[in-house]
């Protein structure tokens, strides 16, 4: 089966065989689909395309989980990542990876995946980028978070209290076991409203955020290992 050209983007690559590499895309209308390159030397303009953050147009023929990529162009222009910013961008390449299911088209994802290399390749803080990148991936995938009323009452969120988010319910006022996240009223509703330039959000949202996306990974991801190492580092 072929499939018409779809806008996409290379979430990771590596060899495959002598001359081919093996390239995982995520796709506007096909979602995730893992693809073979054959017959790239590693002078090919082809080959050159194949790399994260560039918006491409691809097309393939085949059936089942691995197809065969015939057509690759350029889209536009690849995001500029700054040094310090790339490996937030693999971040986010490495959560769609390990989290979307092949085959299952997610467009809005995909509208919102391009808005966030944006922000990432311009002057904008990095932070609120990740985190809208992270509720927003939450809640295509199904587990969306509930950041204006409360799990067992129903009530509005008072911004001057403190809750405990329970992942598989929500914020609870004054639970009786202190299972959860813990988080500020003030911090949730200003997720609800993306106002994402107080720092005590970003440092509650990034520790609900993170715990919410490790409930669904079956690991560790390799990204945040290379972030911590490089933190340990000394300086130069």
């Amino acid at each position: 089966m072929a499939v018409e050209l779809t806008a996409a983007f290379v979430l990771h690559r590596r060899l495959y065989r002598e001359s081919s590499l093996l390239v995982e895309s995520f796709c506007q209308d096909h979602g995730r689909v893992s693809l073979v390159a054959q017959r790239l030397t590693q002078r090919s303009a082809r080959r050159s395309l194949l790399q994260p953050f560039i918006p491409l147009w691809l097309a393939w023929r085949g059936r089942g989980d691995l197809v065969t990529l015939t057509h690759i162009e350029a889209a536009d222009r690849g995001f500029n990542l700054a040094p310090e910013r790339l490996l937030s961008g693999l971040y986010i390449n490495e959560l769609l990876l390990r989290l979307l299911p092949r085959h299952d088209p997610y467009p809005a994802l995909f509208t919102h995946y391009r808005q966030a290399l944006r922000e990432l390749a311009s002057p904008q803080a990095q932070e609120p980028a990740l985190r809208r990148f992270e509720i927003r991936l939450l809640a295509e995938l199904g587990y969306g978070l509930q950041l204006e009323h409360t799990a067992d009452t129903g009530d509005t969120l008072c911004p001057h209290s403190h809750y405990m988010y329970q992942l598989a319910y929500g914020p609870v006022l004054n639970p009786p076991c202190q299972d959860g996240i813990p988080i500020s009223g003030h911090s949730l509703l200003a997720l609800a409203r993306d106002e994402l330039d107080d720092p005590q959000v970003l440092r509650e949202a990034k520790r609900l955020t993170r715990s919410a996306l490790d409930a669904h990974l079956d690991r560790p991801l390799q990204t945040r290992k290379v972030l911590r190492t490089l933190q340990r580092l000394p300086l130069p």
